[in-house]
């Protein structure tokens, strides 16, 4: 996912490091996602402001951080049953 340099950026950088330095440093850097782009500084702006001791800090934080832009069906899941009353339920099929 962080395509264009952007993980290899991050994993560059000094740390330990803060949000609002990597916002400042790559926030114009932009994210490849399946349903679409967002930039570092959207993607980190949604996070309150902390101190990472390293990249691999950082780039979970901006993993956790992105849209459903990076979810290629949302509310999918070929796991679990779908939830009573999900909005993402199948209709009701009557024999």
């Amino acid at each position: 996912m962080l395509l264009n340099g952007t993980g290899d950026v991050i994993d560059d950088h000094e740390y330990p490091a803060t949000t609002e330095e990597l916002i400042e440093e790559y926030g114009d850097r932009t994210l490849e996602l399946p349903n679409g782009t967002e930039t570092v500084g959207d993607v980190l702006a949604r996070l309150e402001s902390e101190t990472f001791e390293n990249s691999e800090d950082a780039r979970f934080a901006v993993y956790s951080a992105v849209s459903d832009k990076a979810v290629g069906r949302v509310g999918y899941s070929d796991r679990d049953p779908t939830p009573v009353g999900s909005p993402y339920a199948p209709d009701a099929v009557s024999f």
